[in-house]
């Protein structure tokens, strides 16, 4: 197949060639480069023909811009946004104009990865940084972390975090029945696999019952009610439990924080602050605890250190903490953050301040207070003596009468039970709901004057649980209160990063591709971002329409049977798609099968999943060429055979190559009686040319923030759904509170991050299956041509058997590293001042660095790193050859900073060659200046700061 001239495309056409980067003639210098005559003649030689697709994708054709938009519009108009006083956690919010166009919707914010290069990410881990500390106050704990997926998947961490720290050896977690649901059954889907048992009753009463290690309050509780829980928790301690606490944070500017009252975690969701509600994500949970506890706390952690000029500077602290990097020895899978959205919720709080927040929460409760006094008045009983935000009525017979008058109003009501109502309160309420909802409950009666009852009514916060203390004196949180202030913030913050919309970011295995512009736009549009996830069916047909279709177009890709939406991380795909096994074997008598075999090269989550789901890991070696070791897995699917669960293996393989012999695979573990995990890190490079459904998976997760265009956002939201053959159907994820059949859920809401699925659904529209198929080819292409032109410079570790990779490379440092003692951090840092973001570290093999263009990227931004990697390398030899000084030369000291170069000079090198090497513009209106030097991450470690350190740090 040739590629097409641009000027014979059809307008269906455009999008897909804008979105695939190198253009016909581009294409076909590449081509020529890796000396084959076509595009399919490349991809006979990377593909296997055992696994290829004989036919086209099962999708239509691609669409225009304007159709896609107008489609999704239909879609989008069948939902029916009604106000919502249905609570549970939820709430509509004003998202600031500054920050929903300088943050949410720019692509320096929503294109870039995680901070894992801290030089390049100063920006957004200062936002970060901001986010710990505003949890950190206003939770009275002493260290917070950078978020967490939800508030049901940080709960469900909470008790796994208490099991290990907590005195009692009891298997009992104690979970508070006034605990949002959602919450409660997340808790128990994790708890079920590791032996835990949930008790759910009431602590002040059913607690002294139970011997346990952890209990879970929620604070205020889901019906609304203000408990004071002193006594419960000195009751858990004396008898060596922990105890979680599940806050309101918007409550607890008025309310005395978990951490004053002897609560040892405090977890819950950031969404009220600035973040739509979107019918259930993504929103950022968070996770706090004492600070003896640091590393043991799941999820990433921003901390300050120095960098080798000894100015602060920021960085994701002790790494080798998190989770998918301690493999089978992990308590968690956690590599997925919320980074965007608890950006937002920062930046939320920086721009209302510790002032501002509390007149939000006043206004709330006292709304709230006027309402149950003026239900009071018409008779009705509101059994919520103590509340913030949230009242429970007592409304008998006139239950169902009342919901509907209250949905012909366009208004939505919790029904709590067949005779109690539920309403919660949030900023956007006003005196005029309140009316409205005192009209509805008066049944066509007389109603109280609203300024009468306001001007009577006290509030509802006991004086014990009223805050006393300080929060969010950092000037931070002062500083940019003006709009003018906060809109330069944003800037500096901003200019400080290097993400997609700046400079090619070629991580493997991480496929940091276009997110388009069109498929952004729907994600704000009120729709989708205003629904609560637990809205009655008849207002989400259009949700429930795109779900569908969105499932359908995916099982198209994958050849699988069925999809579930819900996991809204890739981590969260893999634990429910080994939950889903582990209940498969289960209903068949064969709950002993508890065995995972997972091939050395493993993504790190893979041997984590399945610690959570209390499965053994047995590691399969690979052999010389990188891929399974097929005599090995015989030998171990022989021994296990009766205990063989699943294996776990990533196609493409991790080390970048199209395994031969994966049908073989699947073979001998399907033979032994287990199943197929087929990780979708790597689909990148399967759409349209191969199903992991197909050549015998049974089970994989997509993600859908790699190859289906979810921005990464600086470290999530992600989107991390599975799809199953369909003797795995029946065990997908369910979601008793939201309604939807299948087993335990996984995330907080039915359809975990839901409001930003139209992303994807508009990239396959627009794609089609045609476009599809030729984005996988030009990946597969791109990385290819790099790999060629820097083979002859530096080893690429591990090819096919015609000497291709798939749609990324690895490149060996280790004969450099030991020749001359540079490492592949120091190329990685060095590439910084070429502009360039470093591709990954270390990962699969240390000391190797993994390169992944995608198909967006064009020849010339492939061409500029590849001229940026071939002086690096030129550097590399004079080192080699002592033209160099082996400790003092630009990739020892990389990246420079422009404040490096106001002064002496004391390196043997120029300047010029520090910021503006061979090869680089010099153009000082566009060239990056990274903001600080190298960081020091042995310093930051042995002095952990993860709260905002005082401004007089940053100063010269």
């Amino acid at each position: 197949m040739k590629p097409q001239p641009y000027s014979s495309l059809t307008e269906r056409e455009l999008f897909q060639r804008r979105h695939i980067g190198p253009d016909a003639a581009e294409q076909a210098a590449m081509l020529a480069e890796l000396g084959v005559d076509s595009l399919d003649a490349l991809i006979d030689e990377v593909v296997p023909a055992s696994i290829r697709l004989g036919q086209a994708l099962n999708l239509p054709e691609g669409c225009t811009e304007a159709e896609a938009l107008a489609r999704l519009a239909k879609i989008a108009a069948r939902n029916k946004v009604f106000k919502s006083f249905i609570g549970m956690g939820y709430y509509d919010t004003h998202t600031p104009p500054v920050i929903l166009r300088n943050v949410f919707e720019n692509p320096a914010w929503y294109t870039a990865y995680t901070p894992y290069q801290p030089e390049i990410s100063q920006g957004r881990l200062e936002a970060l940084l901001n986010f710990q500390t505003m949890v950190a106050d206003l939770t009275g704990m002493e260290i917070a972390n950078a978020s967490m997926l939800d508030e049901a998947t940080a709960a469900a961490e909470a008790m796994t975090f208490c099991q290990r720290l907590a005195k009692s050896k009891s298997s009992v977690f104690f979970v508070a029945r006034d605990c949002h649901p959602q919450t409660i059954e997340v808790v128990k889907t994790r708890a079920e696999p590791l032996g835990i048992e949930v008790v759910v009753g009431d602590p002040r009463r059913d607690l002294a019952g139970f011997e346990c290690f952890g209990v879970l309050l929620q604070y205020p509780g889901t019906h609304g009610d203000l408990i004071d829980y002193r006594a419960v928790t000195e009751a858990a301690h004396a008898q060596g439990a922990l105890v979680v606490v599940a806050a309101d944070l918007l409550a607890l500017t008025l309310l005395t924080a978990p951490g004053e009252f002897g609560a040892d975690v405090a977890v819950g969701t950031t969404q009220r602050f600035g973040v739509p509600m979107g019918f259930g994500g993504p929103h950022a949970g968070y996770f706090a605890t004492r600070d003896a506890f640091k590393r043991t706390m799941p999820g990433r952690l921003v901390g300050v250190s120095v960098d080798a000029h000894g100015r602060p500077a920021l960085r994701l602290a002790m790494q080798t903490r998190e989770q998918h990097i301690r493999r089978e020895k992990a308590t968690s899978n956690i590599c997925t953050a919320q980074a965007l959205l608890a950006i937002i919720a920062g930046l939320y709080a920086a721009y209302h301040g510790a002032d501002g927040l509390k007149t939000i929460a006043r206004r709330v409760h006292r709304l709230t207070a006027t309402l149950a006094e003026g239900l009071r008045r018409l008779g009705y009983t509101v059994p919520t003596e103590a509340f913030f935000d949230t009242v429970t009525v007592e409304s008998g017979k006139h239950t169902a009468v009342l919901h509907s008058l209250a949905r012909a109003h366009a208004i939505n009501l919790r029904a709590v039970s067949d005779t109690r109502i539920g309403v919660s309160f949030d900023e956007t309420t006003t005196a005029a709901d309140v009316e409205a909802l005192w009209a509805i409950f008066a049944m066509g009666n007389a109603t109280p004057a609203f300024a009468e009852v306001e001007a009577a009514v006290a509030d509802a916060i006991p004086a014990q649980l009223a805050r006393q203390s300080d929060f969010l004196t950092h000037p931070v949180f002062s500083l940019y209160r003006s709009e003018t202030e906060m809109l330069r913030y944003l800037r500096r913050l901003a200019d400080k990063d290097l993400a997609l919309d700046r400079t090619m970011i070629p991580l493997g295995s991480c496929t940091m591709k276009l997110n388009a512009t069109v498929e952004m736009i729907p994600v704000t549009w009120p729709e989708f971002g205003r629904l609560h996830p637990f809205a009655p069916h008849e207002q989400t047909a259009g949700y429930r329409e795109l779900t569908r279709e969105l499932e359908a177009m995916l099982c198209a890709v994958t050849g699988y049977d069925a999809v579930s939406l819900q996991p809204n991380a890739g981590s969260q795909g893999e634990y429910a798609g080994l939950l889903a096994i582990r209940a498969y074997h289960a209903s068949r008598g064969e709950a002993q099968r508890d065995v995972c075999l997972i091939p050395s090269s493993a993504h790190g989550t893979n041997p984590a999943s399945a610690q959570m789901v209390n499965m053994k890991v047995v590691v399969v070696a690979c052999d010389a060429a990188g891929n399974v070791d097929v005599d090995d897995l015989k030998a171990k699917a022989e021994q296990h055979s009766d205990r063989l669960a699943a294996i776990m293996i990533t196609y493409p393989s991790t080390h970048g190559v199209f395994e031969e012999r994966v049908r073989e695979v699947c073979d001998i573990v399907h033979a032994h009686g287990g199943q197929v995990y087929i990780d979708g890190a790597n689909m990148n490079a399967l759409v349209g040319l191969a199903q992991p459904g197909s050549f015998g998976g049974d089970v994989s997760h997509l993600n859908l923030h790699k190859t289906f265009c979810i921005p990464h956002g600086g470290g999530g939201p992600g989107v991390g759904p599975i799809g199953v053959k369909s003797h795995l159907a029946p065990f997908l994820p369910g979601h008793k509170a939201g309604e939807l059949a299948g087993s335990g859920a996984v995330s907080a809401a039915p359809y975990g991050s839901a409001s930003i699925l139209p992303i994807t659904w508009t990239y396959i529209a627009l794609m089609g299956a045609t476009g599809l198929k030729r984005a996988t080819e030009t990946a597969i292409l791109n990385a290819n041509y790099i790999a060629t032109r820097l083979a002859p410079h530096y080893p690429i570790l591990y090819t096919g058997p015609n000497g291709r990779v798939a749609h990324e490379c690895i490149v060996d440092l280790r004969p450099i590293k030991d020749a001359t003692g540079i490492s592949g951090e120091d190329v990685a840092k060095r590439l910084m001042d070429f502009g360039f973001h470093a591709p990954t570290m270390s990962f699969p093999v240390a000391g190797t660095l993994m390169i992944e263009p995608t198909e967006s990227e064009a020849k010339v931004e492939l061409d500029r790193f590849i001229d940026a990697m071939l002086t690096i390398r030129e550097e590399i030899r004079a080192v080699e050859e002592g033209r160099l000084d082996a400790d003092d030369n630009p990739l020892k000291n990389a990246p420079h900073t422009a404040a490096a170069l106001v002064g002496e000079w004391t390196h043997g090198y120029s300047r010029e060659q520090a910021v503006f090497p061979r090869g680089i513009e010099r153009d000082h209106a566009t060239k990056y200046w990274p903001p600080v030097g190298r960081v020091d991450n042995v310093y930051g470690d042995r002095n952990l700061v993860c709260s905002c350190p005082p401004l007089s740090a940053y100063e010269d």
